[in-house]
């Protein structure tokens, strides 16, 4: 089986079509092109993308189905560094490709990144009838700490308020390379192969 491979980078002024499209198929379009120039902008923003690469060599029928098409994105998130805390405003998989591992990679990419920064908690919100979103945060000992009345405004849904504390523990330290270990095999069961640079931050510490 042909392995596709899967790219960690920045959110960059050339991916903004690509990260818009996503936008759209995730969340119906949860965030404007100006949105999304603001992120790029703001020295607070931290954007990861995770991009589908077709290896050299092993082109196929170019489709839009197909995660083997030549620079696909399958994945997006973010978090804003205040002070001592990663707030988590978006994480996205593409719909074809969910429940792949890709949210978890995405997510612990992040925390990773939030780590290496010497940010201290993560916080995020999430709406109750996500049970596989709930249950991925939980992973990484993710815990209701409020709730936000009518949160969203497409359903009036309240949004869960996640808090994870302790990112520089040992104990954290060890979800962290817990996750890690499993990743590329649970991955490579879907056909994904990561990048040799897949687990290096994207901040500076």
């Amino acid at each position: 089986m042909t392995l596709t491979l899967l790219q960690l980078q920045p959110l960059t002024p050339a991916l903004l079509d690509a990260a818009l499209e996503l936008d759209q198929l995730c969340f119906g379009g949860l965030w404007t092109r100006d949105g999304y120039q603001r992120e790029l902008d703001s020295s607070s923003s931290h954007f990861l993308v995770l991009n589908a690469v077709e290896p050299a060599g092993e082109a196929e029928a170019d489709t839009s189905s197909s995660p083997t098409k030549s620079g696909l994105l399958v994945g997006l998130g973010c978090f804003w560094s205040i002070l001592e805390e990663a707030h988590i405003t978006i994480l996205g998989v593409h719909p074809q490709y969910q429940s792949q591992g890709l949210g978890q990679l995405l997510l612990y990419a992040l925390l990773r990144d939030a780590c290496h920064g010497k940010l201290e908690w993560a916080t995020l919100e999430v709406r109750p009838s996500n049970q596989a979103a709930l249950a991925l945060y939980r992973k990484f000992g993710f815990k209701e700490a409020g709730r936000r009345r009518r949160y969203y405004k497409d359903t009036d849904e309240d949004a869960l308020i996640l808090w994870c504390s302790g990112l520089q523990t040992p104990e954290f330290q060890g979800v962290l390379a817990n996750c890690r270990q499993l990743l590329g095999d649970r991955l490579a069961l879907y056909g994904w192969q990561l990048s040799e640079d897949w687990d290096v931050p994207h901040v500076t510490s």
